[in-house]
């Protein structure tokens, strides 16, 4: 073996052991922006939570105004029967619970029959700790299911402009 060649075959190792440290760095830089990507869909999840919790207390609100009852179930807010002369739909649609991808949302029951709003059923921890004047109770909530988006008759709740 010639010296030349006992040169090449320790460079060769050097850029084996450069290889693997580049492997290792993209790998880490890789993880870093899945944890950012993931934390933007979390915040982006919680806006969409927000909305539609707001939408089902507006709905449970005008249905109450309406009738002067709390609906029974979540299908009340979608109308009356398609046979009713004058139907009163105050909610287009079951939005499912952006948390949970499901329409499987924890009812809030009012004490004497009917429900007075929602809450989310998973269990995980909220990023979001600043809230405006409508949702302050939210602040302190250690998770999701502790949102809960109800509606109490003389209760007016403002969104900050």
């Amino acid at each position: 073996m010639t010296r030349g060649e006992r040169a090449r075959r320790r460079d060769g190792g050097f850029t084996y052991v450069g290889l693997l440290a580049l492997v290792v760095l993209i790998g880490l830089m890789l993880a870093a922006a899945g944890e950012v990507a993931a934390t933007a869909a979390q915040r982006e999840r919680e806006t969409q939570l927000l909305w539609v919790g707001h939408a089902y207390r507006a709905a449970i609100g005008r249905y109450w105004s309406h009738k002067r009852t709390y609906p029974q179930n979540l299908q009340d807010l979608l109308g009356a029967a398609p046979d009713a002369p004058l139907q009163v739909r105050y909610l287009r649609r079951l939005y499912p619970d952006p948390m949970t991808n499901a329409v499987d949302w924890v009812l809030v029951p009012v004490p004497n029959g009917g429900i007075m709003g929602i809450t989310s059923s998973s269990k995980r921890a909220p990023l979001k700790t600043h809230f405006d004047e409508a949702d302050q109770e939210f602040a302190n909530a250690s998770a999701y299911s502790d949102w809960q988006f109800t509606f109490l008759p003389g209760v007016v709740r403002r969104k900050a402009p």
